[in-house]
């Protein structure tokens, strides 16, 4: 059998897992090309400690190159271009064809979709909007801290609580916590409402005993960066310090503009196997919507996009060589750090009938923060 070629695009958590995997299951006779865009990556859940001045860049991120294996062609390149007809993909003016193809490119933060919001407010997704915040928390005397999120879906849904969190002991630390208020905004009735009742209720519970507010039903509109006042849809204001915001989420405009995703603007793939409507496709992480039985979709975090990419690597082997398809069940768990040296973790299997009763989220412990830290160290050094 001649050997085929196969493209994945994005050098995220899935890309990353499913080149890993592929590198050790595809027979040498086979090609495997993972195009990204950035030299190096860096590992998101530690972005919240960088804020705090517990990481520097240099500690949480890695040359791209030394978490890819040697067999793997990497290529630095943004993607212009994905040919479904033609098999190909455009990254920089070169041409890619390919036997099968792996869309992993993420959701992509679109900061205009919030006009007015940034740079007013400070975000921390990205590496360069992590130092800028920490930066300001660095000179943040006290004060009214506002966080927002703007809209959904958006990656990793306990990060602005994580960051709430943080930020009420960070300031217990400084002195300034009797001067200074956190409150979350957002449009949602309740927190991580894809995990269930249970885990907001238990999360709700975490923010009250540390005296942070969580406002729900509030949908920003409107920043007066002169007055530090917030407007929102439901016509309440409120006044800040230190603004915070989540930048709404979308899919990249060029897996839009190959006719991939659908009216909800991700693209919709099988739940179980990960492919696409489209032939020898597959798509995983954030790029994608999979709706569930409760009727919330998967949550967009990179604790999924892990798994699927282990489902796709095993899958795109079957494919080549004959045999069953694996299946994506559902799992997710992640830790939710707390301060003072503990983290909850959040753990559930998503896509059963029964829906929410087994997703928990089990109390903060110094045990799941020593966990976290053990797994980035585990994830630099290519070990995921």
């Amino acid at each position: 059998m001649p050997g085929k070629t196969v493209v994945i695009l994005g050098g995220g958590v899935g890309g990353l897992t499913t080149a890993k995997y592929l590198a050790r299951w595809l027979p040498a006779e086979h090609r495997i090309v993972l195009v990204e865009q950035k030299d190096r990556h860096c590992f998101a859940p530690s972005l919240l400690w960088l804020i705090f001045g517990w990481r520097e860049p240099e500690k949480i991120c890695r040359p791209l190159r030394l978490l890819v294996d040697k067999r793997v062609d990497l290529v630095q390149a943004t993607v212009e271009e994905i040919d479904l007809k033609g098999g190909a993909v455009k990254a920089d003016g070169k041409v890619i064809g390919y036997d099968y193809l792996v869309v992993s490119l993420g959701a992509r933060l679109a900061y205009e979709a919030a006009p007015g919001l940034f740079p007013t407010a400070y975000s921390f997704y990205e590496l360069d909007q992590a130092v800028r915040l920490r930066d300001a928390v660095r000179t943040f005397a006290g004060g009214k801290v506002a966080i927002v999120i703007p809209s959904v879906p958006y990656k990793c849904p306990p990060a602005p609580y994580e960051l709430a969190l943080l930020m009420d002991y960070w300031l217990h630390k400084k002195g300034a916590r009797t001067i200074s208020s956190v409150a979350i905004y957002t449009p949602e009735p309740t927190p991580l409402q894809a995990a269930g009742p249970a885990a907001g209720q238990a999360l709700l519970g975490m923010l009250q005993q540390r005296n942070i507010r969580f406002v729900p039903g509030h949908r920003w509109t409107k920043v007066d960066p002169d007055k530090r006042v917030l407007t929102f849809e439901n016509g309440a204001q409120a006044e800040y310090d230190l603004l915070i915001a989540i930048p709404p989420h979308q899919a990249p405009a060029v897996v839009r503009a190959a006719g991939l995703t659908d009216q909800r603007g991700w693209v919709p793939v099988d739940k179980g196997t990960l492919r696409t409507q489209h032939p020898n496709v597959y798509a995983l992480g954030d790029v994608t919507i999979i709706p569930l039985p409760t009727g919330f979709a998967l949550p967009k975090a990179g604790v999924f996009a892990h798994a699927q990419g282990k489902i796709v690597a095993r899958n795109l082997v079957s494919a080549i060589a004959g045999g069953q398809q694996a299946q994506f069940n559902g799992y997710g768990a992640c830790f939710l750090e707390t301060g003072y040296g503990k983290a909850g973790f959040v753990s559930g299997i998503f896509y059963t009938q029964e829906g929410f009763p087994n997703i928990r989220l089990r109390p903060p412990a110094w045990w799941w923060h020593w966990a976290k830290v053990l797994f980035e160290r585990r994830w630099l050094a290519g070990n995921f």
